[in-house]
């Protein structure tokens, strides 16, 4: 047997924002670090610059391993879509281009042990992966519970065929396997609103779990045990794939902001202060990468941080995609709240190394929007977390 035949050799394709990226990357980072070859496919353009800069800094430390391919997507008229959300948007994108991937996956010059793909891109994607000589497998961005509610799904669609899920979901949503309900208030809203894009993916993908070989997902038994069990048990749903729980994904050395020996950028300043500052003393605020905060609510949440009586140290957003948020926060909160954030804490608009702050000694609370990958992170470094999502 020749030596490129004995190559575990997997190909890799995230969908839109970081929080999608992430756990690409720290899945495939497993597989690297027992010596796969590793082709990532990279939508282009990608929305924000925080998953190109992420690309670039995860492919740059694998050089000998990872081959990166990019998939040019068609352009898409955002009239077709009811959404204006620039990652919703990515998302019906990248799945009207997936066709044009079997060209790129065909001319791999080393066969495929397994395709690996985003799960927003499951139904789309079925064709191309029917074709394949190989096994196909999804990375699941939410919690074990979520993804049963997802297969459980079109388990309470059969009998309501054509209504749409508002009609069927109740007041308490009962998974078999799984002791204690989903009340309607955790359904996502969007799944709830007529003809969103959110509602139409989620139900076509439902459907389709069945066709994969498996899932992987950042969730771990003693997280999630009886969610696990219950979707590989085939309590939640029939003909469900092997759900292997391969959390909690810590943040990877690729991930890290400023690279080079020495820390430079907001990083370095951010943890020269959290040194100053005494133990689980600071609050860290952040919701996440995606969530743009309205100015009215920035306004509110300083004036709550500023008379709370703890250091903070808060990482806002004030537009959804990094490259248009040009907006300084003093224009937002006018120059005398801004002193006062200044004299209590720090406040910072760049991406930032989520892991390190939670593992600093004076970080004693988190509030979060909620995010699988911030609580997976917080529950690993034992910070106290305040979700409020958004």
């Amino acid at each position: 047997m020749s030596v490129s035949e004995r190559v575990v050799h997997l190909a890799f394709l995230p969908s839109a924002g970081i929080g999608h990226l992430n756990p690409c990357l720290r899945i495939a980072a497993l597989f690297l670090r027992y010596g796969c070859k590793v082709t990532l496919i990279t939508p282009k353009p990608t929305v924000s610059l925080a998953e190109s800069n992420l690309i670039s800094r995860f492919c740059s430390s694998f050089p000998h391993q990872v081959t990166r391919t990019d998939l040019n997507l068609i352009p898409l008229d955002p009239t077709t879509v009811n959404t204006s959300d620039p990652f919703w948007l990515q998302f019906e994108t990248i799945r009207r281009s997936v066709h044009l991937l079997a060209p790129i996956l065909s001319s791999l010059s080393t066969p495929l042990s397994a395709f690996i793909y985003d799960v927003s891109l499951i139904s789309p994607l079925i064709p191309v992966t029917e074709k394949l000589t190989c096994p196909s497998y999804i990375y699941f961005t939410s919690s074990a519970r979520m993804l049963s509610f997802f297969a459980h799904l079109s388990v309470l669609a059969a009998p309501n065929q054509g209504a749409h899920p508002s009609s069927f979901i109740g007041d308490d949503i009962k998974i078999p396997g799984i002791a204690s309900p989903i009340p309607r208030s955790s359904v996502p809203t969007v799944l709830l609103q007529p003809n969103s894009l959110f509602e139409s993916i989620f139900m076509e993908d439902s459907a389709n779990l069945a066709k994969l070989n498996g899932v992987f997902i950042n969730s771990f038994e003693e997280l999630e045990g009886e969610a696990l069990a219950a979707l590989n048990e085939g309590k939640v749903a029939k003909g469900l794939p092997p759900v292997y729980g391969v959390g909690p994904l810590m943040a990877c050395e690729f991930e890290e902001v400023d690279q080079g020996g020495q820390r430079g950028g907001c990083m370095r300043s951010i943890l020269e202060w959290l040194d100053e500052q005494s133990e689980t003393s600071v609050v860290y605020v952040c919701f996440g990468n995606r969530t743009a905060t309205r100015r009215e609510q920035i306004k509110d949440m300083a004036l709550g941080l500023v008379e709370c009586g703890y250091s903070f140290l808060w990482v806002v957003k004030l537009k959804r995609v990094d490259k248009e948020d040009e907006e300084g926060l003093e224009e937002v909160l006018g120059s005398e709240l801004s002193s006062k954030v200044k004299e209590k804490g720090v406040v910072v608009k760049e991406f930032v190394d989520q892991v390190e702050i939670l593992g600093h000694p004076s970080v004693g609370g988190f509030l979060s929007h909620g995010g699988w990958n911030s609580v997976t992170e917080t529950v690993w470094k034992g910070v106290p977390c305040l979700s409020w999502p958004q």
